[in-house]
């Protein structure tokens, strides 16, 4: 069960749904909420699918190993981390501003770009890919996948809640929420940093 609740936190706080809600909201009309959010979570679950059997084979290809994914992903994860914490605009997180005001203009903004990138951004990525290497067992990589489900499971529930939790967090509150999301991303960057420095400097 431990491993289970690292890799549901884990995802949960660097998929961060509640701004992922925020952002919804300045894009989506209200009675599109329901279709949206179930496109947008569905897309997160087959994305993190794919990656977990996937990620680390492409990574072989290049000749990357695991050890450099979790070195730089550490840093990716601790700049998103320290980015959340000082409570900077949402939606600058996993996506650029000029991707917010060109989603402003499409349609239909649940799979790009709120799936992809400002849920599923490079953070998701590389957290997905290390925890796929760190489960060797059946047992776990079920539990991973289990947490995969779990953790898309909890982004549709509150994509689709978003007027709720928007109006009962308000603007500070998500904020603070935001904030206390950036510290368990910034523990787990730590984690993946060093693990990977460490296993780079025993192979040197």
């Amino acid at each position: 069960m431990k491993e289970l609740m690292f890799y549901t936190i884990s995802l949960i706080t660097i998929l961060n749904p509640i701004a992922g809600a925020a952002i919804m909201l300045s894009l989506v009309k209200f009675s599109d909420i329901p279709e949206v959010a179930k496109k947008s979570s569905l897309t997160v679950f087959i994305a993190s699918i794919a990656t977990m059997f996937l990620g680390g084979e492409i990574l072989r290809l290049f000749g990357i190993n695991i050890p450099s994914i979790k070195a730089i992903g550490g840093v990716v994860l601790l700049l998103i981390a320290i980015h959340m914490i000082q409570g900077k605009e949402i939606t600058s997180a996993n996506s650029t501003k000029e991707e917010h005001d060109a989603a402003q203009e499409k349609e239909d903004i649940a799979i790009i770009p709120l799936a992809i990138p400002i849920l599923f951004g490079p953070g998701v990525i590389t957290t997905i890919i290390v925890l796929s290497h760190k489960a060797v067992t059946l047992q776990e990589k079920a539990l991973l996948i289990l947490a995969i489900f779990v953790s898309s499971l909890i982004t549709y529930l509150t994509l689709l809640n978003a007027n709720k939790i928007s109006k009962f967090l308000g603007v500070n509150g998500i904020k603070i929420a935001s904030r206390i999301m950036g510290l368990i991303i910034g523990a787990v960057a730590f984690l993946f940093l060093v693990g990977g420095i460490k296993t780079l400097w025993e192979v040197l």
